[in-house]
């Protein structure tokens, strides 16, 4: 049995000659459709008539989004360009393509790539819904590109995402205060503003928030135009070991943040931090609305992409009785959206005289009774430090070195890194002093 293929190539003169050797020789591949263009493959692709699809690099419109709802549709993907075309074939290959060859090749060989990107591509089960998260991270991670001016790159960084429910708990402020004080311990950080619904941490750093940032690296990564050096000037560095990468400017702009592109962005940032912290957005709500349209854009799909690929999450939320109701529903929600992600819970805003009695042991009684869980960290509430740094752009620990909220947040870092990463860190700092 052959496996039934399309083509989609943008007037290639070489399409109509590879068809017919296709057709002519008995080589396991049947060509079933010559696509037009992306949408024609893409509407193909979904009636299931297809197993793998060959592509060339002028394909218009082809990116990691179209190659996410092909992977959704099961189809295995096989690129083709020019003999001396390597910046196509790099792109291709940006983009997530394993299988790139010359549309020279021979038949033969262009057959068995087809059958083993079929055989890489598993079959849904039956009666599985098809979900275009999911096959997200079916798509590799793109070449890193030259990384010899970078520091210390390794590929291996952590991503730290700062989450919280709906009630403004203080994600900025404390994802801000992690990002500053790792990166004041000498490990290379760089934080990510990736809220859709109200960014603020390059007004919180005093940036200019019309920067094209995560937007222009979403964009790149989207298209396979994206590699670490180009993700590295797109970022704003305010220290040697500090990097910030602003959101969108205006909350109508969240369609930019595809879930397919973060993915690619996100692996990136591990290459040039070591540290990366992304502010996220509150809602986890999956737009149920649209479940029976698996490639349509979904808002919190980037809060979603960001929680699912951390390797940490900060829950935070302020420590008032109605905050706290909130913090106990969102992180029911949050379990029952992606239940392999356990969250540290930090409380923000702590001060004597939100809760009878003592608010520290009356609030993790209440999280534990309601939610199964123990902060991790209490952020006190420095009303007159934080106010000073937001009038000025600048962190806490710039501006109020020895503040209680700072000293709570210098700690949550430094749980965050590992306390024998901490004490070398410090030691290393005091012999550099």
């Amino acid at each position: 049995m052959r496996v039934p293929v399309l083509t989609a190539v943008s007037g290639s003169r070489w399409e109509a000659g590879l068809v017919e050797a296709l057709e002519r020789n008995d080589l396991g591949v049947s060509v079933v459709r010559r696509c037009v263009d992306l949408a024609d493959l893409l509407a193909t692709a979904a009636t299931g008539t297809a197993r793998a699809v060959l592509v060339s690099a002028d394909l218009r419109r082809l990116d990691r989004e179209a190659l996410a709802r092909l992977s959704v549709a099961r189809v295995a993907v096989v690129g083709l360009v020019s003999a001396d075309d390597e910046a196509a074939a790099v792109r291709l290959r940006q983009l997530g393509i394993t299988q790139v060859l010359a549309a020279d090749a021979d038949p033969a060989t262009i057959s068995a790539a087809v059958i083993e990107a079929v055989a890489e591509t598993a079959a849904p089960a039956a009666g599985a819904p098809l979900d275009i998260r999911a096959a997200m991270s079916d798509l590799p991670d793109p070449p890193a590109g030259d990384l010899d001016w970078l520091d210390e790159p390794s590929g291996t960084g952590r991503v730290i995402a700062v989450w919280g429910p709906t009630g403004a708990p203080g994600r900025t402020t404390v994802a801000v205060g992690i990002a500053t004080e790792t990166a004041l311990l000498g490990e290379s950080t760089t934080l990510v503003d990736a809220d859709v619904y109200g960014g603020a941490v390059a007004q919180t750093l005093g940036l200019l928030d019309e920067a094209p940032g995560l937007a222009a690296a979403a964009r790149q990564a989207n298209n396979g135009s994206l590699d670490v050096i180009g993700l590295a000037k797109l970022t704003r560095r305010l220290t040697p070991t500090l990097r910030v990468l602003t959101g969108v400017a205006r909350a109508e702009r969240w369609p930019e943040l595809r879930p397919a592109a973060l993915e690619v962005v996100l692996a990136m940032l591990r290459q040039l931090s070591a540290v990366t912290v992304v502010d996220c957005g509150f809602c986890l709500e999956q737009d149920e609305e649209l479940a029976y349209d698996q490639s349509a854009a979904r808002r919190n799909g980037a809060t979603l992409a960001v929680l699912a690929a951390a390797d940490a999450v900060i829950a935070v939320g302020s420590a008032d009785p109605v905050s706290l109701q909130r913090l106990v529903r969102g992180l029911a929600e949050l379990s029952e959206v992606l239940p392999g992600v356990s969250p540290a819970v930090v409380l923000n805003r702590v001060r004597p005289g939100l809760i009878p009695g003592d608010i520290r042991a009356e609030a993790s009684a209440a999280l534990e009774r309601y939610a199964g869980v123990m902060p991790s960290a209490f952020i006190p509430d420095d009303r007159a430090a934080l106010d000073k740094a937001m009038s000025v752009g600048r962190s806490l620990a710039e501006v109020a070195p020895t503040s209680a909220a700072r000293h709570a947040l210098r700690d949550l870092a430094g749980s965050l890194l590992g306390r024998e990463v901490v004490a070398t860190k410090r030691a290393l700092l005091r012999r550099r002093g």
